[in-house]
């Protein structure tokens, strides 16, 4: 049985969860006593998917906005503004997982979308990808498994892309309530299509046009306009009304901005080609005005706000009835963000621009991490700027911190990112680290793509140095001087110039990269049959399975190069679950990495194949970085 199965087993028994909750709060509970006049606030976190830094009317540069936010505005007023907010990652699978599990994505190893899978290299690349897992495990401990742990009721809401499995659903991981539906992102099937698919005001339409009017206000429709109904709007709106008489954690991953960008809403995108001046085509074809010109993504940004400002507006009017006076707004924590920078194209589509930032969406350069980041609550200064570095994995100490909760030590010494409390609430000028010390550096990791993408970055200051690994080479910009914009765009390639400081950045950001065991790409030996070093990439000459023991043994030539990394990938699924009307369902399903014993001078290789794995194959690394992949054996 694989560790994650073992925990998953333990995390799902009542009666083991039973004492280690009894014996963790008597642990805790002189230092819970010390706080016994307080009452847990709520907490809300409201995020998006690819919503960019440009994308609201926040953060403003050279040109304004042209999509209208006025909730998101509104929420500014009562709230913190981070200038210098960033995600964990430029894409969205390892910003939630990071989020959710407050782990590094290059500790879990979740660093991009789509994974659990068997490395291998596009056509169009010589470097292959390294494995990375389909999302969080069983022994990842949630932020909702947390809050959980001290009295919480939890949900989630939207899109969960934290792994598809049994084991790895939401309701699995600490959630009380889950809905993950499209809602109104659904988009349009069949013969249907983004110019005949809007919503009505009949019955049975399951987009149902609101009775109540909205933003925005205009000469055709003063008193605003009509929304489709949105299934995650309103069963977020669902768990607070039923879950207020408790302190309650909301995490409202909305589907919104992410492609397909489509809306359901006629008189909203009406409106935004009258802003735009410009008109619908008369055939569904894809939007290729650059720049923030796309009306349907227009629509889709207002719609994400107005998704904002319902659950606002249910907190404003709604008693708290666990603080008697008191709204839900005045006792609930809101942490608005995005899961990554905003993607600017797709395929001919062009969706916004991220600019002055450069480049976007699987990107480690600004336009693809840093993202709109808004914090307000109790005790949180109002209508605040600030330009201190914060990163979505500050969100996990510091909503403990907030809510005075408490976690074994074994998960918060674990945790990456660090309590900004004291930004929040003491008006502290910096984030300071467990050693009371000012962060100096945010960092990010993503081995994947062509040579503009395949990249690590570190902030730190003014500075931003990336090291590309395809070529090797380090790229230094700063973005800031004497806290004034300097080369925000990125154009400037300083290296050369201040080689101390790429010095001293490249030591740190390679100590990240070795602490964290940080995966690269990989060669693909077929991809470089011109490199000298080809020829002695490690070749399998034995590879056996013992079906009783289900031992594997991997026998490898001698006087080839040698072998630096080993691990096994096992195949594991969900159990087949009974046919409908003569359909067959579709069966989860996800390779794992296992260790490997390594024998004598490498040349040997054993595991244990778990018993609910399905299939099974060995990768190897040699010195050369040449990645060698056994055959994929199924298990008879």
């Amino acid at each position: 049985m694989t560790f994650a199965l073992i925990i998953y087993k333990m995390k799902n028994n009542r009666t083991f969860l039973a004492l280690v909750l009894l014996a963790f709060l008597a642990s805790n509970y002189g230092n819970s006593q010390e706080k016994e006049n307080l009452i847990k606030p709520n907490v809300i976190i409201f995020y998006a998917d690819d919503l960019g830094w440009q994308d609201v009317e926040l953060n403003d540069l050279d040109e304004p906005c042209a999509w209208d936010t006025p909730n998101i505005k509104a929420l500014a007023k009562d709230a913190i503004n981070f200038t210098n907010g960033y995600s964990p990652a430029p894409t969205c699978a390892p910003s939630r997982s990071a989020l959710l599990s407050g782990l590094h994505p290059a500790k879990t190893g979740i660093t991009n979308v789509s994974g659990g899978g068997i490395p291998k290299a596009q056509r169009s690349e010589k470097y292959m990808s390294p494995y990375f897992p389909e999302g969080l495990m069983p022994e990842n401990f949630t932020i909702a498994e947390a809050l959980k742990m001290n009295g919480y009721r939890t949900g989630h809401v939207g899109k969960w892309h934290a792994g598809a499995l049994q084991i790895q659903k939401s309701t699995n991981q600490g959630f009380d309530f889950a809905h993950e539906s499209r809602g109104a992102h659904q988009g349009p099937k069949g013969a249907k299509n983004r110019l005949n698919a809007f919503a009505t005001h009949d019955k049975n339409d399951a987009y149902r046009l609101s009775k109540e009017k909205y933003f925005p206000f205009t000469k055709e429709s003063p008193n605003g306009i009509s929304y489709p109904t949105d299934a995650v709007t309103e069963n977020a709106l669902k768990f607070i009304e039923n879950n207020k008489e408790e302190p309650f954690f909301l995490y409202l991953a909305h589907w919104m901005v992410h492609y397909p960008i489509h809306s359901k809403n006629r008189e909203l995108l009406d409106y935004y080609c009258d802003k735009l001046g410009v008109e619908l085509p008369e055939a569904d074809t894809e939007w290729t005005k650059e720049g923030q010109n796309n009306p349907y993504f227009g629509a889709m940004v207002t719609t994400l706000d107005w998704s904002l400002g319902r659950v606002v507006d249910l907190l404003k009017k709604t008693d708290d009835p666990r603080n008697p006076g008191k709204k839900l707004y005045e006792t609930t924590y809101i942490i608005f963000s995005s899961d990554n920078g905003g993607a600017e194209t797709r395929r001919a589509e062009v969706m916004s621009d991220n600019a002055p930032l450069d480049k976007g969406k699987k990107y480690s350069e600004e336009g693809g991490i840093r993202v709109p980041m808004l914090i307000s609550g109790p005790n949180i200064p109002k209508g605040e700027t600030k330009d201190v570095l914060i990163n979505q994995l500050d969100y996990y100490p510091t909503v403990l911190s907030l809510t005075n909760s408490k976690i074994p030590a074994k998960y918060s010494s674990d945790l990456d990112g660090l309590d900004i409390s004291g930004v929040l609430l003491k008006n502290e000028k910096e984030v300071l680290n467990k050693d009371g010390k000012p962060r100096e550096d945010l960092w990010w990791h993503y081995p994947y793509g062509g040579e503009t993408k395949n990249q690590s970055a570190i902030r730190s200051g003014d500075y931003k140095l990336y090291k590309n690994f395809i070529t090797g080479n380090y790229v230094l910009h700063r973005l800031y001087k004497d806290g004034k914009r300097l080369d925000l765009e990125e154009k400037f390639d300083i290296a050369k110039q201040e080689p101390e400081i790429t010095k001293a950045l490249a030591e740190k950001l390679e100590k990240y990269l070795k602490d964290y065991d940080a995966k690269l790409p990989y060669k693909e030996p077929s991809k470089f049959k011109n490199d000298k070093d080809v020829t002695a990439i490690p070749v399998i000459v034995n590879d056996t399975f013992d079906a009783a023991s289900r031992k594997v043994a991997i026998q490898l030539e001698k006087e080839n190069s040698n072998v630096v990394e080993s691990y096994a990938l096992v195949k594991i699924s969900d159990k087949a679950k009974a046919r409908k009307k003569g359909k067959k369902s579709k069966v989860k399903s996800t390779y794992i990495r296992i260790p490997v014993d390594a024998g004598k001078n490498n040349l040997e290789y054993t595991f244990t194949v778990p018993k609910e794995a399905i299939e099974y194959g060995i990768i190897l690394i040699d010195e050369n970085r040449f990645m060698v992949k056994s055959e994929f054996h199924k298990v008879k």
